[in-house]
C-alpha cells in the first residue's frame, strides 16, 4: 500500500514536469530530491524479489546414477537407461561408459564393421566382488539413470571417499568400477553402493564390463590409503547459492 502511495506521488510530481514546456523546464531541489527518494526506495524494496545478476533460480546439474533406474530422493530424472560401451577386448575405438536411454531412436541398418556399442555388464562373483554386494549379480546388465538436481552450480565425484567435503552436498555414495586391466582402458564409474541388475536375465555377454577394484600401495601412499582395498567413491553436487 505504501508503494502505492509512494508511486502515486511520485507520478503526480511528475506529470507536471511534463505539462510545461521540457526545453525550459529545470528540476527544482525538492524535484530532484523526490525522484531520487523513489529510486532508492524501489532499489531496495525489490531486493528480494529479484535474482542477483548472472544467478537464477532455476540452474541445475545432471551427473549419471550408474547402477541404478532411479535417481535419489527429491531428483528430477531425465531418463532411465542402459549402461553401454565398446567391446572389452577392442583395443581402440570409445572408451567412455554410455547410459542409453531405454527409449532409443534407431538409426538405419548399416553393413560396415564397426560396432562399438554394446550393453553393460556386472563383472563379479562370489570371491571377487564389492563389500556387501551378492556374487549372484555376476554377467548381469547394468541399468542407469541421468539426473537433474535443481538449484545446483557443481557436480563433481570424488574418488577414495565416501562422503562430500563441506559445503557439497551429498547425491550418492558407490564403489569405483572400470574395466579389468588386461582389457582395453575404460573410464572410472562410479556404481551406486546399492547396485541393482537391469533385469533378471543372465545372458553373461560380456561388452563393456564394470570390475571392482581395489587399490595398490607403493606410488599409491598407504597410508593414508589401505592395500588392496575396496575402492570407495561419492558423487557431491555445489548449491549456487
Amino acid at each position: 500500500m505504501y508503494l502505492l502511495c509512494v508511486t502515486f506521488v511520485i507520478a503526480t510530481a511528475l506529470l507536471g514536469v511534463d505539462s510545461r514546456e521540457c526545453n525550459d523546464y529545470d528540476l527544482s531541489a525538492s524535484d530532484q530530491s523526490l525522484i531520487e527518494m523513489m529510486k532508492h526506495y524501489l532499489h531496495t524494496s525489490r531486493g528480494g524479489e529479484c535474482p542477483p545478476q548472472g544467478k537464477t533460480s532455476n540452474t541445475g546439474v545432471t551427473y549419471v546414477r550408474w547402477g541404478k533406474k532411479t535417481c535419489p530422493k527429491g531428483v528430477d530424472i531425465v531418463y532411465t537407461g542402459q549402461a553401454g560401451g565398446n567391446y572389452q577386448s577392442h583395443k581402440r575405438g570409445g572408451v567412455n561408459y554410455l547410459c542409453l536411454p531405454n527409449d532409443p531412436e534407431n538409426g538405419q541398418h548399416q553393413s560396415y564393421d564397426n560396432d562399438q556399442v554394446y550393453g553393460g555388464e556386472y563383472e563379479v562373483s562370489s570371491t571377487s566382488k564389492p563389500s556387501g554386494w551378492s556374487g549372484s549379480m555376476g554377467s548381469k546388465e547394468v541399468p542407469c539413470a541421468v539426473c537433474y538436481r535443481k538449484q545446483r552450480s557443481a557436480v563433481l565425484m570424488i574418488p577414495g571417499r565416501k562422503t562430500c567435503y563441506k559445503g557439497w552436498n551429498s547425491e550418492y555414495n558407490c564403489y569405483l568400477m572400470s574395466d579389468h586391466k588386461v582389457y582395453s582402458k575404460r573410464d572410472y564409474a562410479c556404481v551406486d553402493k546399492n547396485a541393482e541388475p537391469l533385469d533378471n536375465k543372465n545372458g553373461d555377454e560380456n561388452g563393456a564390463l564394470f570390475y571392482p577394484l581395489r587399490t595398490k600401495c607403493g606410488s599409491l601412499r598407504c597410508p593414508p590409503y589401505t592395500n588392496e582395498a575396496d575402492v570407495l567413491c561419492v558423487v557431491c553436487t555445489k548449491s549456487n547459492v
